[in-house]
């Protein structure tokens, strides 16, 4: 599915998701990241949710955005307790959801000039 086509070389958005695969700035990409408006960690080493630790998101700790969401697979399924307590207690929004949700909501929040970030688990179960 596509949702966009790249407006700007400078910004990093989600150009179409289909169960399996993220496309950013029309790259498809098969593992799971993080991207940012202004940067992508294209080989981020979580593959469920269940996998999922405070060390995996320090990237997204160090300098917070105004919203993080995660994107947890097919399905919205919630982080382990602490992590999940831990990133409320940043002071930033974050929101689960499943993939496809955040995808479309990451590019929603960025086109507003929002500092947004969307952690993306990438799986095709």
């Amino acid at each position: 599915m596509l949702f966009s086509e790249v407006t700007s070389d400078e910004s990093y958005i989600v150009t179409g998701y289909e169960p399996g695969k993220v496309g950013i700035n029309q790259v498809a990409y098969t593992r799971s990241l993080i991207v940012r408006p202004n940067a992508l960690q294209a080989q981020w080493p979580v593959d469920t949710v269940r996998d999922l630790t405070l060390p995996d998101l320090q990237s997204v700790l160090d300098t917070p955005p105004e919203v993080l969401l995660i994107g947890t697979g097919l399905h919205q399924q919630f982080p382990d307790r602490t992590v999940w307590r831990h990133l409320r207690e940043q002071g930033m929004g974050v929101e689960i959801m499943d993939t496809a949700a955040a995808c479309r909501t990451y590019n929603l929040i960025m086109a507003e000039g929002r500092d947004v970030a969307a952690a993306l688990i990438i799986d095709g179960d």
